[in-house]
């Protein structure tokens, strides 16, 4: 899908901001029929606050914006597979789409409830999980090269 290709692209330069300032690059883009609603990065080092993912923005932004707790009819992009306490929040928005970039075996919410997303969600791995893993992986050998030297 071209709109897929599209905003999961704008995801991914919300992800290479988050890396830029220091954060985990993970973006998101939270689109209704085709407009975009709301974009972030994470801030969990900006905020100090654990729970400042790119997806939990993202739904704080757009439910304020539509002033409504539903996003039945919004898709959220974003450029890893969200973990449980983001999918959390995802089902509790009742999210109409879910489309990630790039799997995460290790933390994605598939790996310990793939049921955690309302059951009317349709969730789908889309485009750039090799640009999106490749600026992960990147972040965190850097780090580990400045964690080492120090």
């Amino acid at each position: 899908m071209k709109d897929d290709q599209r905003f999961m692209a704008l995801a991914l330069e919300q992800a290479r901001q988050a890396y830029q300032a220091g954060e985990v690059p993970i973006g998101a883009v939270l689109t209704i029929r085709g407009r975009v609603i709301a974009q972030d990065h994470n801030r969990t080092e900006e905020l100090e606050d654990p729970t400042a993912h790119a997806e939990i923005l993202c739904l704080s932004a757009a439910t304020a914006f539509l002033r409504s707790k539903y996003l039945r009819s919004a898709t959220l992009y974003v450029t890893l597979e969200p973990c449980p306490m983001c999918a959390g929040a995802l089902a509790w928005a009742q999210i109409g789409r879910l489309v990630y970039a790039a799997p995460d075996p290790e933390r994605g919410f598939t790996r310990y409830q793939p049921g955690l997303l309302h059951p009317r969600t349709r969730w789908e791995q889309g485009p750039f999980a090799e640009e999106a893993l490749a600026l992960l992986q990147h972040f965190f050998r850097t780090k580990r090269r400045s964690t080492s030297r120090n």
